[in-house]
Formats: C-alpha cells, sequence, structure tokens
C-alpha cells in the first residue's frame, strides 16, 4: 500500500527539482506546491490525498471521474473549489501526471 504522505513529499521534492518556477510552501495548514506564485497542488489534513487545481475541462473531468475522487472543500461547509480535485492514494500512480497539469495552469 502506499504512504500517500512520503509519495507527496517525493513528488513535490521532484517537482521543486524539475522545475526552476516551482516552491514548496504551506498553505490553508497544509504543505503545497507553488507554481510562479500560486498554489497548485497540496496535502490536506483529512484527506489522506492529494489536491490539484485543474484548470483543463477535460483533465478536470478526467480526474473527478476517478473513484473516490472529489472537490475540495477546505471549509467542510459545502462550498468546494470547483477547478480543485482531491485524487485518494488508490491513484497515486497517476498523481505526477496531474501535478505535471496543474503546474501548466
Amino acid at each position: 500500500m502506499v504512504d500517500a504522505r512520503e509519495r507527496y513529499d517525493d513528488l513535490a521534492d521532484f517537482l521543486a527539482f524539475r522545475h526552476d518556477f516551482v516552491e514548496l510552501s504551506q498553505m490553508m495548514g497544509m504543505p503545497c506546491v507553488k507554481a510562479r506564485g500560486k498554489m497548485v497542488l497540496g496535502f490536506p489534513a483529512g484527506y489522506g490525498a492529494m489536491v490539484f487545481k485543474l484548470t483543463d475541462p477535460a483533465v478536470h473531468a478526467e480526474a473527478l471521474g476517478l473513484e473516490g475522487s472529489v472537490l475540495f472543500d477546505p471549509g467542510g461547509n459545502g462550498r468546494p473549489f470547483k477547478q480543485w480535485v482531491v485524487v485518494p492514494p488508490a491513484h497515486a500512480g497517476r498523481w505526477e501526471w496531474f501535478s505535471e497539469r496543474a503546474l501548466e495552469a
């Protein structure tokens, strides 16, 4: 079984190494990756999964169509961030691909 937080940390480190416009940070109480100063993905507490900002409608639909994926609702109040999708560890093999799509935004 995939250790989701470890997988996130490894992927975030890889992205920061690979792209000079990427930095590791903290926002909304979670570790995150910023591209050009904007948060594009992270590992929110309580989800045990990665969250991605996916602005391409086809990529967003693909992520949301994966079993267990949900829109990101950081406040838990029924007002999710519409471009953000939480992708569970069952699909950790796709996290790198979704990360690269999030960096394109």
